[in-house]
């Protein structure tokens, strides 16, 4: 399976910020050192040109991020301090996921490491989003007459809230949320199906919805390509999550939305979207099982010994 993935991905933040950013090269050298991904399959994006950010970005906003004339308010709605790394980190993330998906396009299966980013607006980001990157791909690609209809499936805890508004009235392109009902943001906005899970929720309850709902979205949809806003913050322990998902739930949830998409033929494109757990190595460790389950379902990578899914018996 060919990945986007660039160094900087990572820019320098304040050791006590929030936001994991070293989350990127972690599962980076996790996913090539245990033989998952393999490095020639690695491979660096451009940045995303701005008449690509201009389909889903408003001009003003676009040159205020451009120049860093963002408001105070502005910034800490943003919730990461403007730089011009930050600037091209963005473009970079949103250029990866133009590239995963053309992936995808090509091998059935596509994947940034990084992207995620549904909580940016036409006008402005929040949440540590500066550019929704999956909108951003849909729209070029539309475009340019590669796809006519797109599925984002976003299974991050936190509503995929500026997707589902940038698509809100486009029947070509539907949204399916998976989200706690309680958690950020408040206000929610109107996906084409939104699933709103009570605190606490855990394997069983969650894989239950999954099981019923994915298969109606995906035949419903009749799309050309999905996106899969893979989100780890589901997980027991997550710092802003509030649900229970074990790491074998996890595992297992990325499982049916590979299967559900090759048992349709459907080309789906993986991006990261949020996770927070204690450490950010065990961050990465849990963005990892999407790749692992990509690969023992033929995604290519080596397949070396011990990478199997959490709590299953070895092979080897």
């Amino acid at each position: 399976m060919k990945c986007s993935y660039h160094p900087d991905y990572a820019i320098p933040l304040s050791p006590e910020h929030p936001f994991p950013i070293s989350k990127y090269p972690l599962l980076r050298d996790l996913l090539i050192g245990e033989g998952t991904v393999v490095a020639a399959d690695l491979v660096e994006p451009p940045p995303a040109p701005l008449e690509g950010l201009a389909l889903v970005h408003t001009r003003e906003y676009l040159e205020k991020i451009a120049s860093g004339d963002l408001s105070p308010a502005e910034v800490r709605r943003l919730g990461l301090p403007w730089s011009p790394a930050l600037w091209r980190r963005s473009r970079l993330a949103a250029g990866g996921t133009i590239q995963a998906a053309r992936f995808a396009l090509a091998d059935g299966l596509g994947a940034n490491l990084a992207g995620g980013t549904h909580h940016a607006f036409a006008d402005h980001g929040e949440g540590f989003c500066l550019v929704n990157d999956v909108a951003v791909a849909i729209r070029q690609l539309r475009v340019e007459g590669a796809i006519r209809r797109a599925v984002v499936v976003d299974l991050d805890v936190h509503q995929g809230n500026g997707t589902a508004k940038l698509f809100e009235n486009d029947p070509a392109v539907f949204t399916f949320s998976v989200h706690g009902e309680k958690n950020y943001p408040t206000q929610k906005m109107r996906s084409r199906l939104d699933v709103a899970l009570a605190d606490g929720t855990g394997d069983e309850e969650y894989l239950a919805v999954l099981d019923r709902q994915l298969p109606e979205v995906l035949d419903a949809a009749n799309a050309d390509l999905a996106f899969y806003v893979a989100g780890v913050d589901v997980a027991e322990g997550d710092r802003y999550g509030r649900l229970r998902l074990s790491e074998r739930g996890i595992y297992e949830r990325d499982r049916r939305v590979i299967q559900a998409s090759r048992q349709r033929d459907l080309p789906l494109t993986i991006v990261l979207a949020g996770g927070y757990a204690p450490t950010r190595a065990r961050t990465a460790e849990l963005h990892a099982h999407v790749f692992r389950a990509a690969l023992a379902q033929g995604a290519g990578g080596r397949g070396g010994c011990g990478v199997r899914p959490p709590s299953a018996p070895s092979t080897c």
